[in-house]
């Protein structure tokens, strides 16, 4: 399981994760050995028509590379481990076990670059990944549907959200956006944060604090978003019964946990908002304990590819 960094995580609305460091959803479960009847992805196989690259690469990254992603238009050019690139190309899933797989799996990085026809969007270009994924690491997924414990996050009041929650409908447009080499500052006192649309972004604020922002966002991607962060202690659902897409900040400050003691006695002297009271004061949100149906994508084999 990798760890979350918050200085800066971006989950693209459109269907991929985009991440900057390492990156990962806390709280997966390991469903095999329950007895779970595992039932087929609803997306296609390659060989019956799941579109893929025009081209692609595949090779061990170089000493010292550190974990990166980037789309270019029609290009994906990449150094992640396979489990990180498992995570990308099934963004939908909110749950991978990777217990069947070899530690390879998740601490070797490996370079792709990739090609594709036009300009596809990014849920087709997590396709052509699956794609990619199954034929140079023959990987082999299925997924598994069990009912597990969940948060949910909801409304403390119906139909009546907090002053940090709008429709997007209320905010500034799409196309209105920062410059991006703007500073995170600006960004976060211009009323529009984070600068652009479609992503959920965290970056640290002062006295361990961090702010969590997204516009044009769907609930179910905030509820996903919040699964992510360290010590929740469980994965986030959305119940809130809001539909259409917002605009929405949350600054809180972490737990701290394993800090010495020295600094631990300075965090207590801060004044320090929870995540639960973030929600409660600036969403107008809560999360409760409950059981849910969720899918857990079983990886069941892969192998390292050849090199081209």
């Amino acid at each position: 399981m990798h760890a979350l960094r918050l200085d800066i995580v971006y989950l693209s609305e459109r269907g991929c994760r985009l991440t900057s460091g390492t990156c990962g959803v806390a709280g997966i479960a390991a469903l095999i050995g329950l007895g779970l009847a595992g039932v087929p992805l609803q997306a296609q196989t390659a060989a019956a028509g799941k579109p893929s690259f025009e081209a692609a690469s595949i090779k061990q990254s170089k000493p010292g590379a550190e974990p990166n992603l980037r789309l270019e238009n029609d290009r994906l050019t990449a150094d992640l481990t396979l489990s990180g690139y498992i995570w990308y190309a099934y963004d939908q899933i909110r749950q991978i076990d990777f217990s069947r797989l070899p530690k390879w799996v998740s601490t070797e990085l490996f370079e792709i670059h990739a090609v594709a026809k036009g300009n596809p969007a990014k849920s087709q270009m997590c396709l052509m990944l699956q794609s990619l994924l199954a034929d140079r690491f023959r990987l082999q997924v299925h997924i598994v549907t069990a009912e597990v414990p969940v948060l949910a996050l909801i409304l403390e009041k119906p139909g009546t959200a907090g002053p940090k929650l709008r429709p997007h409908s209320e905010g500034p447009p799409c196309d209105v956006h920062l410059p991006s080499q703007a500073p995170a500052s600006a960004q976060a006192t211009a009323d529009m944060f984070p600068a652009v649309c479609g992503e959920v972004m965290a970056m640290p604020k002062p006295n361990g604090a961090v702010l969590v922002g997204a516009r044009n966002a769907t609930m179910e991607k905030i509820a996903i978003f919040l699964s992510a962060l360290p010590g929740l202690g469980g994965q986030a659902v959305d119940q809130t019964g809001l539909n259409g897409r917002f605009d929405f900040t949350l600054e809180f400050t972490p737990e701290a946990k394993g800090s010495p003691p020295d600094q631990q006695n300075v965090q207590a002297d801060l004044p320090a908002t929870t995540l639960q009271d973030a929600l409660h004061e600036q969403l107008g949100m809560k999360l409760k304990a409950t059981k849910a149906p969720l899918d857990t994508l079983v990886v069941g084999r892969a192998e390292r590819p050849s090199e081209n």
